[in-house]
């Protein structure tokens, strides 16, 4: 179940240690990303074209960084050491939304079978809201790179997010006993439920940490601007994300995503 004090928690951590770095007097950097995420669950087929494109939503969060290489209370760029110039932590509140369907081999049209019809019948939405730290690393010169020594600086970063995660599940399997209803096993994929195997469905929602870890790109726009291009790849430390969590072998994995999105920063001082 979703723990607001957890989440408060995790707010006030992210706010204090922002405010420890601030007080050193680093400068700081705000932006906004957005685009398309592909996530990664127990809907469709592992592997498959379709359930890969298919499957796909968007993001949009707020990012905050802090600069180490300049020093915003004198004017002036750091101690020159490896860390400032090649280093800056980001802190970001970000939200996701995918709507999910089955793909794949077990949905094409000449399947007949009723349980065929539940998979068509059976959809969900993952919805996210994330809170969380990532270290970005930049091989080039941070100090350069903002005295235009060259237009785009490459980065890779790592991190943690803490997710609370709300997600929906529906069917329109209309079988036999209660149409339409998500607490009647009758009306998902059979397999998923045959004892001893737990309750596929639980859209109770709830929180969770999460690995972060991130590619990407920006390019210099102006003496206070930036463009960002980021691929991230998120890993969940749970199953339930999407509101399903079958134990059939091939499950293997919890729930993930893939998200390219693109960004605006602006340097504050």
């Amino acid at each position: 179940m979703f723990n607001p004090k957890q989440l408060i928690l995790a707010i006030l951590i992210l706010l204090s240690t922002s405010n420890a770095f601030s007080q050193l007097g680093f400068s700081h950097e705000i932006g906004i990303i957005t685009g398309p995420v592909a996530f990664k669950s127990d809907f469709g087929e592992r592997n498959d074209f379709s359930t890969n494109s298919g499957n796909t939503g968007f993001g949009i969060g707020l990012v905050h960084y802090i600069n180490f290489a300049y020093q915003a209370d004198c004017n002036c760029y750091t101690t020159d050491n490896y860390f400032n110039d090649h280093f800056k932590l980001r802190t970001e509140i970000s939200y996701n939304k995918t709507k999910l369907d089955h793909h794949g081999l077990f949905v094409q049209p000449e399947q007949t079978s009723a349980d065929a019809d539940r998979l068509r019948a059976h959809s969900g939405e993952a919805n996210n809201f994330d809170i969380g730290m990532q270290l970005e690393y930049f091989p080039l010169s941070i100090r350069s790179f903002q005295a235009f020594g060259y237009r785009f600086a490459p980065f890779v970063s790592l991190g943690a997010h803490y997710v609370s995660f709300n997600p929906k599940v529906s069917t329109s399997y209309l079988g036999e006993g209660d149409p339409g209803n998500i607490n009647n096993l009758n009306n998902f994929y059979n397999p998923w439920s045959r004892p001893p195997l737990e309750n596929p469905i639980d859209v109770s929602g709830g929180s969770t940490w999460s690995v972060v870890s991130s590619i990407g790109v920006r390019y210099k726009l102006n003496t206070m601007a930036d463009l960002m291009l980021d691929l991230r790849g998120q890993y969940y430390f749970n199953d339930w994300i999407d509101g399903l969590n079958h134990q059939l072998e091939y499950n293997k994995y919890n729930d993930w995503l893939v998200w390219l999105n693109v960004g605006y920063i602006y340097y504050l001082d």
